[in-house]
This record gives C-alpha cells, sequence and structure tokens, in this order.
C-alpha cells in the first residue's frame, strides 16, 4: 500500500484528488497540506510513498524540500511554474521519480500528439490556441495553452502574441495568436486552429469536469511508482 500526501488539499483539484486517491486500490491517503501547514513539509512531516501536488507556486520550495529530505515520488500538476522551477523539478528527477504536466487528462496529450502533426504537415497555415476556462482561474494561458504551443511550435521560431488591439495590419505568417477567454464554470476549453486558404482545421478538447484530470493524475502516479528514477513525462507514462 503506497502511502500519500495531498498538496493543495482544500482545492478544488485537492479535494477530488484526496477522494480519488482514497478510493484507489494501492494507495492510501496519509494526509493533506495547504497554506496553514505547508512549512510541516520542510522538516516534520513523516515520509510517505508519493507527493500529488496541484497547489500554487508558492508552494513548490517546501514540496521539493520534502522530495529531498525523503525521497518521495512526485507527481505534479501546478500550473504558472516559471522556467526556473521547471528547472528544479527536472534536477529533482536525478534523485527520485518526478513527473509535471500542466494537464494530466488523457485526450489533451492525444491533442498535443495530433497538433504537433498537424502543425508539421501544414506548415504554411496560420495556426491560434483559444482557451476557455472558469471564472476562477488566476494564470493565463493555461499551462496547457502553452503545452499546445511548444507542440505546434517547439523551436519557439514563431512570435506569440496574446490577444490583439487596435489598428494591427495584416497578419504576419510567423505569428501565433494566443487567446485566454473566462467565465462561468468552464473546467476548460482547448483549441489549436490551423488556417489555410479556403479552409480551416479545429483540433478541439472540452473537459465536462476536473475529474478528467484527477482521474489521469492518480493513474500517472500509479505507473510512476514502478518507473525508474528520473524526471518523467505524462505522455511518456501514458502513451508509451
Amino acid at each position: 500500500m503506497a502511502k500519500v500526501y495531498v498538496v493543495g488539499a482544500r482545492g478544488r483539484m485537492g479535494q477530488l484528488v484526496c477522494a480519488t486517491v482514497e478510493a484507489t486500490e494501492g494507495l492510501e491517503l496519509a494526509g493533506g497540506y495547504d497554506v496553514d501547514n505547508i512549512d510541516e513539509l520542510d522538516e516534520v512531516a513523516p515520509a510517505v510513498d508519493l507527493v500529488i501536488d496541484f497547489s500554487q507556486p508558492a508552494a513548490l520550495p517546501h514540496v521539493i524540500a520534502y522530495v529531498e529530505r525523503t525521497g518521495a515520488a512526485l507527481v505534479s500538476g501546478t500550473t504558472g511554474l516559471q522556467d526556473a522551477d521547471l528547472a528544479r523539478l527536472r534536477e529533482l528527477g536525478s534523485s527520485t521519480r518526478v513527473v509535471w504536466a500542466s494537464n494530466y487528462s488523457l485526450g489533451v496529450a492525444v491533442l498535443r500528439k495530433v497538433a504537433a502533426e498537424a502543425a508539421r504537415a501544414l506548415e504554411a497555415w496560420d495556426v491560434e490556441i483559444v482557451e476557455t476556462h472558469h471564472n476562477q482561474k488566476a494564470d493565463a494561458p493555461s499551462g496547457t495553452a502553452v503545452a499546445l504551443l511548444k507542440a505546434v511550435d517547439p523551436q519557439g521560431a514563431y512570435d506569440v502574441v496574446h490577444g490583439r488591439e487596435g489598428i494591427v495590419g495584416a497578419r504576419p505568417s510567423r505569428e501565433i495568436g494566443m487567446h485566454a477567454l473566462r467565465g462561468g464554470t468552464v473546467a476548460g476549453t482547448h483549441e489549436v486552429h490551423f488556417f489555410g486558404t479556403d479552409e480551416e482545421l479545429c483540433l478541439t478538447h472540452r473537459a465536462a469536469s476536473r475529474q478528467i484530470f484527477v482521474a489521469g493524475a492518480v493513474a500517472c502516479a500509479q505507473r510512476l511508482l514502478a518507473a525508474k528514477t528520473g524526471f518523467h513525462t505524462f505522455d511518456e507514462l501514458m502513451l508509451g
């Protein structure tokens, strides 16, 4: 039985993660951490097998300190991280098992692969990325939208425009538009538009609830526990 801590346990995602861990055979919820007790991870919290973190970037130093101290495996779904934060997670993979993803939906993982393939096949087409989320989401664009951008432009060869305003003139060919919509209770919709002459291809993923991300994260956690030491990707663990 693998013991699990959930960081961000009182958040909407965290509550679902806790419930799913408790209902999953082979996993045992050992505790939850949030802003009021996150400091305990630094030196006090006992060792467990796995940490699942769906909190805020501010919690990352505490999570890393805990993982370094105990060697626990780490599943991180925190978005809004900076390049330096991601570098620290990759470095952490030198001593334990780590996976980070901005989105733990299997459908989104397939969307990234299909979008990358479409971008290669439709190299001369215009690309726009649109993401829609609930009105409480803190970061924009979403981590998933950023991952989709990297999928269609892995070398960073295009200029990225976050929305447009005013007299912007004709659209340059080496440009990708990123658009963030916020409203209501939308769990998450991501669209990658490819515009050619007289035709358009739109790849879309819609999440009906947050549970799909939780189910993916917990399934990924089970595979991570059986993986070798290293920094892993969701696609690697789930798609092979």
